[in-house]
């Protein structure tokens, strides 16, 4: 039996590619890559992707590459543990998202049972961060803060008009309806109309009778530009003349496609557009080349990447648990959106929304423009 030896030579080469697969630093994207909401998921899909080219050309995270891997929970909470529990099987040791506030909960108690730091650029729901999880974060806002910004312009803004309120009853939409209701009874303003209705469908004309009956001059809708684009154009065909006013669910050009012209008027409740901040100049040269408008929560998800980079820079360690500390700390950071800084609970210290209305541009594209 002949005995073959390897070179010094052979077996650095073999240790090179050996250390070189090693070294890769596990993160995940998890959204709604397809379905209803796939929007939205290529928002949070394309952010990180930038993101992690970005860091890799600079040497990775502490001598690490970024490995991304994508799981698509189709913002269904079931789909989003059987995603969460897959990525606890690959190693994954960060992910980005979930989009849904329904999907990112049920995720996170799997992430913080497998040592996996989670950080959602767009799940809004206050329990979220309210629930004492090591891991859990956000590099958005919550619903009762900008529940509170919707609240004060209904009163001050819209004094006197009948407003209804619309939910599409998940922890999201249904969240966000109730935090602004709450907000604005305590502003002195009653409702006269609370209706909720299911995610998928398609035909409205009960709840817009119902809105005609009640009177209705605003509706506000918590849920998503799929139904909300739907209702608004029930609405107007429908001869209801009332204003509509959504949250962050319907910041998507998407809505428009949807809702067509009865759209127009429509407020929204979003934070200052992220895309006009000097900071983010640099990175929207690298979206166009790769022609994709990185609005609502692309800059978002981008920045959550960032915040992993940075922390796990300033730890000199790619551990979770270190990472999550080190984050909960309250330094700031340098992000694309500006700097953040996190509480102990998990959320950023910087609630910013502010109210945007939907209008066409002189090019005749409807889209949302600051107030």
């Amino acid at each position: 039996m002949k005995k073959f030896a390897l070179s010094g030579i052979a077996v650095a080469a073999m240790l090179a590619v050996t250390g070189s697969a090693q070294a890769q630093i596990k993160i995940a994207v998890a959204g709604p890559l397809t379905g209803p909401n796939a929007a939205f998921g290529a928002q949070l899909k394309n952010g990180a992707e930038q993101a992690a080219a970005d860091i890799n050309a600079k040497g990775g995270i502490n001598g690490q590459k970024i490995e991304l891997s994508f799981g698509d929970d189709v913002s269904d909470p079931k789909q989003g543990v059987s995603i969460a529990n897959k990525f606890v099987g690959d190693g994954v040791k960060f992910v980005i998202g979930h989009f849904n506030s329904g999907v990112t909960m049920p995720a996170s108690e799997v992430y913080a049972e497998n040592g996996i730091v989670q950080i959602s650029p767009s799940a809004t729901n206050p329990k979220i961060t309210e629930r004492g999880l090591w891991n859990t974060f956000r590099t958005c806002g919550r619903d009762d803060q900008q529940g509170a910004v919707a609240a004060e312009h209904i009163t001050k803004n819209l004094k006197g008009k009948k407003v209804a309120i619309v939910h599409d009853k998940t922890t999201y939409g249904k969240g966000l309806a109730d935090e602004t209701q709450k907000a604005m009874n305590a502003g002195g303003v009653k409702e006269v109309l609370y209706e909720g209705v299911n995610t998928g469908e398609k035909d409205f004309a009960a709840l817009v009778s119902k809105i005609k009956a009640a009177g209705a001059q605003v509706v506000y809708w918590g849920g998503l530009h799929t139904e909300g684009g739907l209702i608004a154009k029930q609405m107007r065909d429908g001869g209801v003349t009332a204003t509509m006013m959504s949250g962050d669910g319907i910041t998507s050009d998407e809505f428009a496609a949807i809702g067509g012209p009865a759209v127009e008027g429509t407020l929204m409740t979003f934070p200052p557009d992220p895309r006009k901040r000097p900071e983010a100049a640099s990175v929207l040269k690298a979206f166009e080349a790769r022609k994709f408008n990185p609005e609502a929560y692309t800059l978002y998800s981008y920045a959550a990447v960032e915040v992993i980079a940075q922390a796990a820079t300033a730890v000199k360690a790619n551990d979770p648990k270190k990472v999550a500390e080190e984050i909960k700390k309250g330094g700031g950071f340098k992000t694309v959106i500006g700097e953040l800084k996190f509480d102990k609970k998990g959320d950023i210290t910087r609630p910013d929304y502010v109210i945007y209305t939907w209008k066409k541009g002189a090019d005749g594209k409807i889209t949302y423009v600051q107030n």
